[in-house]
């Protein structure tokens, strides 16, 4: 699903250029789930940006699902974030004069879906997400722990072969975040998605099946496959 060879990207901010991905080589199957951890300025936020096509790379090799992002035009990595990939943010970023309904519809919108009817597959992930009885509120009506599934149902609503996912339960406390970072897990294992999480929090990084550590640009530890996608014996946050 992703293939990193030899990535790079500096920024020219300033009179010293600031070297945030140093050559990464990094690979993840379909259906996997892994974490990315590491401390500010390590790099993470900067590879986040560049798998969703935010971002473009100094140099190297990046694919998607075999698309080569350092090829592609501005217009090209626009459609590969409509079809492609699905965001989760520490802020949620959900559009305040939105309903949670309207916050899902706009992603089909985007993506040119909206005349198609949501599958009973979709239907059962809302129940599962527990925000069936929720869909007709905005935001401010809605908890953290609310908004973030509402984000999550948002993300994956045009089943993108990618879910990248930032902070996830940054802004979560201990019981949201473990109840997020479930469904996540669960999400992979019910649907085969491929997710890549950024996060600081080693705990949170226990949910995935393989986490990879970076620090100034490198990675520089990477541990072994863990547990089975469809172990749900995991450690709890702050537990």
């Amino acid at each position: 699903m992703i293939e990193i060879h030899g990535l790079t990207k500096v920024y020219e901010t300033g009179e010293v250029p600031v070297h945030a991905l140093r050559g990464v080589d990094l690979r993840v199957a379909k259906g996997e789930f892994v974490a990315v951890v590491g401390p500010s300025g390590s790099g993470k936020s900067t590879l986040f940006h560049i798998l969703g096509g935010l971002t473009p790379p100094t140099s190297g090799g990046v694919f998607i699902n075999g698309r080569d992002l350092l090829r592609m035009s501005d217009l090209e990595r626009t459609e590969l974030r409509k079809t492609h990939v699905g965001f989760v943010f520490q802020k949620y970023n959900l559009l305040p004069t939105l309903t949670a309904e309207e916050n899902i519809e706009i992603a089909r919108d985007i993506a040119g879906r909206s005349s198609q009817p949501l599958d009973k597959d979709f239907q059962e992930i809302l129940q599962h997400l527990h925000i069936t009885g929720r869909m007709h509120h905005k935001p401010r009506a809605l908890s953290g722990g609310e908004q973030q599934r509402v984000a999550i149902a948002r993300a994956i609503v045009n089943r993108p072969a990618l879910l990248l996912a930032d902070e996830p339960t940054g802004n979560l406390d201990t019981e949201n975040s473990e109840a997020v970072l479930t469904i996540l897990r669960d999400l992979n294992a019910r649907l085969n998605q491929t997710i890549l999480m950024i996060t600081h929090n080693p705990e949170a990084a226990a949910y995935a099946h393989r986490t990879v550590r970076m620090r100034d640009g490198r990675i520089v530890d990477e541990s072994l496959p863990g547990a089975s996608p469809h172990d749900t014996n995991r450690p709890k946050i702050g537990g």
